[in-house]
C-alpha cells in the first residue's frame, strides 16, 4: 500500500545571532535565537515498504546531495526498515540565503516519515539524526523560537512571540559560511566572549517579557552583518533602506544574504514592499512577504499535513502514527 502526504517545510530567521570564540574542533562556539517563518518549500512523499529501499526525487533545482534523501536514509536505518519513497520538491525559500530551507527540508521527512511508515522514533532518535545532518536541522524539529547553542544543536525553546509580519528581501547572492567566518576572523582567544554573552542574555530577556520581536530587536545583532557587508555592499543598502521604511526591526538572517524587516502591520509591510518594488536597486531581488510562526502553530500545522495518518487525538510530539503496531 503506498501512502501519501503532502508537507509544508518552513523557513527559519534567525533573530539574533553572536558568534564567540573558534573551538580546537575548528567550529565557533555560537549563541542565536532561531525563530520559524510562514515562507516554505512543498515536499510530496510516496511512501511504500519493500523488499529493498530506493530513493528518488523530482527536483527541479537538481540540488547535489540534497538533505531530503540523506534524511531518508537516515530514518529507514534508524527505523531497522526497507522502503520505496519518492518526493517531488517545490522550492520557494531561496537558497543560500540563511533561511535554513535545505535543513528544513531534512527535518520535514525526519518528522513525517517514521508516521507513513508506522514506526516510532522518538525525539532525541530524531535530533540526534538531525545533528549529524546539519547545525540548523535540530531546531526544525521542535519550531517556534528557541535559543540555539554551541554549534545551533544544543536548543531550549522559549515562549511563543507575537505571530508579526515580515518582509524578507533576498538579492541573490550566495554567501558560503566558511567565507563568512573567516571574514569574521575569531579565533580561539577571541575576547568579547563575556561581554557577547551579556548583550545576548538581555536580548533574551527583552524578547521573553515583551513577546515581540520588532520590540526586542533595538537589543539584538548579527555579528556576520559588519564582516559580511564590507565585501558585498548590496547588504548594506538593503538594510540602510528597510529602516527608513519604519520596520520595527530590520536584520541579516544566518550569514547571509538574505535580509528581513519586521513590521507592526501588514498594511506598513505592503506599503514598504510597494516603495521596494519601483526602486531601481531592488529589481531583479525577491521581496517575500512572510509572518513569524508560533511553536503551537508550528504543531498544528504538522497535524493538519498528517491528519490521515496520525492519532488525532494524540497530543505527543513528535505525532504518532496510527499505523504502529
Amino acid at each position: 500500500m503506498t501512502r501519501r502526504a503532502v508537507v509544508r517545510s518552513l523557513a527559519k530567521i534567525n533573530l539574533d545571532l553572536r558568534v564567540l570564540h573558534k573551538n580546537p574542533d575548528g567550529f565557533h562556539d555560537l549563541r542565536t535565537v532561531f525563530q520559524t517563518i510562514s515562507l516554505a518549500d512543498t515536499i510530496e512523499i510516496e511512501f511504500e515498504r519493500g523488499r529493498r529501499s530506493q530513493l528518488s526525487i523530482d527536483d527541479p533545482e537538481a540540488i547535489p546531495d540534497n538533505l531530503i534523501l540523506r534524511a531518508a536514509r537516515a530514518a529507514l536505518d534508524e527505523m531497522g526498515i526497507a522502503a520505496r519513497v519518492h518526493f517531488r520538491l517545490t522550492k520557494r525559500i531561496p537558497m543560500g540565503g540563511g533561511l535554513g530551507g535545505g535543513s528544513s527540508n531534512a527535518a520535514a521527512v525526519l518528522l513525517a516519515l517514521p508516521v507513513l511508515a508506522g514506526r516510532a522514533l522518538n525525539i532525541e532518535e530524531r535530533l540526534q539524526i538531525a545533528a549529524s545532518l546539519g547545525s540548523d536541522v535540530p531546531f526544525f524539529l521542535l519550531g517556534g523560537t528557541a535559543v540555539g547553542m554551541g554549534r545551533g544543536t544544543e536548543l531550549y525553546p522559549i515562549a511563543d512571540i507575537a505571530p508579526e509580519p515580515l518582509l524578507i528581501v533576498s538579492p541573490g547572492l550566495h554567501i558560503a559560511t566558511p567565507e563568512a567566518y573567516r571574514a569574521l576572523d575569531r579565533g580561539l582567544t577571541f575576547t568579547g566572549s563575556s561581554s557577547s554573552i551579556n548583550d545576548f542574555q538581555s536580548y533574551v530577556r527583552a524578547l521573553n517579557e515583551g513577546r515581540s520581536a520588532g520590540t526586542a530587536s533595538a537589543l539584538g545583532a548579527n555579528d556576520f552583518e559588519a564582516a559580511v557587508s564590507k565585501q558585498y555592499t548590496q547588504l548594506k543598502t538593503i538594510m540602510g533602506k528597510l529602516s527608513k521604511l519604519d520596520a520595527a526591526g530590520v536584520r541579516m538572517t544566518g550569514s547571509g544574504s538574505a535580509v528581513y524587516a519586521i513590521f507592526r502591520s501588514r498594511k506598513e509591510r505592503e506599503r514598504a514592499r510597494k516603495v521596494l518594488q519601483e526602486n531601481r536597486v531592488f529589481q531583479g531581488f525577491r521581496l517575500l512577504a512572510a509572518a513569524l510562526v508560533s511553536r503551537a502553530a508550528y504543531r498544528r500545522l504538522w497535524r493538519r499535513q498528517l491528519g490521515e495518518h496520525i492519532e488525532l487525538q494524540d497530543n505527543e510530539w513528535p505525532l504518532r502514527s496510527r499505523y504502529e503496531r
